[in-house]
């Protein structure tokens, strides 16, 4: 820790008269904030602990992006319509970002799949602790130490964070390096503003471009540097797209552009992404608040908090170096703005601001302490020439304590209920590494109504195991296994579709199965039996704790209260079985190979 003396009039200075002067923060206010080394370690050490500990949320995630990957590391894998190249709508070259280094550390120790998939888990922890510690530092630049060790604190504590920060996928892709171009853009450092915007949106989600529009209408209109905008524009263009373009249209056997197609399948077309499910207005609101609680309110009312201080406090300018704070929080409002008022909302879609939540949240955290003093100063006079922090550091600790505490109970909520699904895939992994089960037979391992919570091919044992598909509730189209054939990512298979109609050739027999992953909560269908109770057929060789939302608290299932939780929530078992016939079938092997 040490002590920081921001540039002057960093922090606007508010004044009621000319008798009236709050110091801006400055030295005298012997502020302490962690050092970057100290906040990256941090950063890190929180990042880690997601890597590690959280599950997948999302099966598009599973889908679209280990499992393709896990196609390029080992020959096997499924295949979603959107990497068909009648549609090619996702990008091989984002894969290959992330598959490379894997590759490296596959080919020099050969390890254990699924600790291929943590390693790659890492290395997406590691890059966001550097895109966050970038964006703290220049935070601390751009709005002062308060501000900026506010922000620090809401990015490691919140849940919010702790989902997106390992998450394989182009949102947190992209959350990385528009965090990166976003405090690129508070330092000035225009170019690497603009070249870490071209990754974001062309490597990443083509979305991501919107939070870089204020970066260039400044940087044209107000800066009036024309020319340095389009030479960066070019450059990243030939860095990024030729390479991509390239790459892409050699795995999918034709020139493709994905960024393009994923635009004009999500907005060109008459449906557009709607026919995978619409949510109401509020979707989003709700989804903030359970995943940064206050601080998400917080940054919804960081305008008006803006608004306020500037009718009611009479303000001097803030230093020409800084931008104002409607200008420099501009990204986040447009991408609310956009977002929230279409139909189709998913969570993934709010991670590229997620760190921009974090500093609207400080900031309002700081207004309220302006304001609180102003108001202070007024009823007692001999306040006016003290610092507004000497009088207003028990707001401080009330959001720290309040917001930190309620992000780590959302973080653990998550972890208790929903982990199950992990725990019991490494025990599968387990089956295959310990000999268990043969490798050198072919293992049929079902899925009926948790295709979606399947993690991936990276935590079978073996690439012996296949995975199969049981008919359930679910109406929608599911993935098929990549082609055997050596050039598979350009052949075009039969039975895909780009409307989300489900196909019938995906389902599987349930008698031919050896290993089936299904969720007892004491409900069952004609389509979704309750396989875990069909002892006749199956036996329970792993089982973990799933929470059953529909029976448990709300607020209970939400956030995790120590010694109160348990006793508002209910909880049904996330069972691996195994087929009885197949189960006889090994004891047998194992009683003659102990006779031989």
């Amino acid at each position: 820790m040490h002590r920081l003396t921001p540039l002057t009039g960093i922090l606007e200075r508010l004044t009621a008269n000319n008798r009236y002067n709050m110091p801006e923060e400055s030295s005298d206010a012997g502020l302490i904030h962690p050092s970057y080394d100290t906040a990256f370690k941090l950063l890190l050490s929180a990042r880690f602990c997601s890597a590690i500990w959280s599950h997948i949320t999302d099966c598009d995630e599973t889908y679209n992006y280990w499992e393709p990957s896990h196609y390029l590391l080992y020959g096997t894998g499924q295949q979603t319509w959107e990497y068909s190249p009648q549609y090619a709508l996702r990008s091989y070259m984002y894969l290959l970002v992330h598959i490379v280094p894997a590759k490296v550390y596959h080919y020099l120790l050969e390890p254990n799949p699924v600790l291929v998939f943590y390693f790659i888990r890492c290395l997406l922890s590691v890059g966001c602790a550097l895109s966050e510690v970038y964006f703290y530092k220049n935070v601390c630049r751009e709005f002062g130490t308060h501000i900026a060790r506010l922000t620090l604190v809401f990015l490691i504590l919140s849940s919010g964070m702790y989902i997106s920060s390992a998450a394989f996928l182009p949102s947190s892709f992209s959350m990385y390096f528009s965090t990166v171009a976003t405090a690129a853009w508070y330092a000035r450092q225009y170019e690497l503003a603009i070249f870490t915007t071209a990754i974001s949106s062309l490597l990443g989600w083509p979305f991501a471009a919107l939070l870089g529009l204020p970066i260039a209408i400044e940087m044209l209109t107000q800066k009036r540097e024309w020319v340095k905008f389009i030479k960066w524009f070019i450059i990243s263009a030939v860095v990024i797209v030729i390479p991509m373009v390239s790459v892409d249209s050699m795995y999918f056997g034709k020139f493709v552009a994905a960024p393009l197609n994923i635009i004009l399948y999500n907005i060109f077309t008459s449906h557009g992404p709607n026919i995978y499910g619409t949510e109401p207005f509020n979707y989003y609101i709700i989804n903030g608040f359970l995943n940064f609680n206050f601080i998400f309110i917080g940054a919804l009312l960081a305008p008006l908090g803006l608004l306020l201080v500037w009718l009611i406090v009479p303000t001097r300018p803030r230093d020409r170096l800084c931008l104002s704070y409607w200008y420099s929080l501009a990204p986040l409002y447009l991408w609310i703005i956009v977002f929230f008022f279409q139909p189709h909302k998913e969570e993934r879609f709010l991670f590229p601001v997620y760190p921009m939540i974090c500093l609207a949240g400080a900031i309002t955290v700081d207004i309220v302490q302006k304001l609180y003093f102003y108001v202070r100063t007024k009823l007692n006079p001999s306040h006016i020439s003290c610092h507004y922090l000497q009088y207003t550091a028990h707001i401080t600790i009330l959001a720290i304590l309040t917001c930190g505490l309620l992000g780590l109970s959302r973080s653990l909520a998550i972890y208790k209920g929903y982990y199950a699904p992990m725990e019991v895939m490494i025990e599968v992994n387990k089956l295959g590494t310990e000999g268990a089960v043969p490798n050198d037979v072919n293992i049929n391992f079902c899925i009926g109504k948790e295709w979606h919570r399947f993690p991936s091919n990276f935590f079978f044992p073996s690439h012996n195991w296949k995975l199969q598909y049981l008919k359930s509730e679910f109406k929608g189209q599911l993935p098929q296994p990549f082609s055997d054939h050596e050039n598979a990512t350009s052949i075009i298979q039969p039975h895909f579709n780009d409307m989300n109609k489900e196909e019938i050739s995906r389902y599987f027999n349930l008698d031919k199965c050896h290993f089936l992953l299904d969720l007892d909560i004491g409900t069952e269908t004609a389509l979704e039996p309750n396989y875990s109770r069909l002892s006749d057929h199956f036996t329970v060789v792993k089982s973990s704790k799933f929470l059953d939302a529909s029976k448990s608290h709300q607020f209970f299932r939400a956030f995790y209260i120590p010694f109160l939780s348990h006793k508002f929530c209910t909880y049904g078992s996330y069972n691996l079985l195994q087929s009885n016939k197949f189960r006889s079938i090994l004891s047998s092997k194992q009683k003659n190979s102990k006779l031989s």
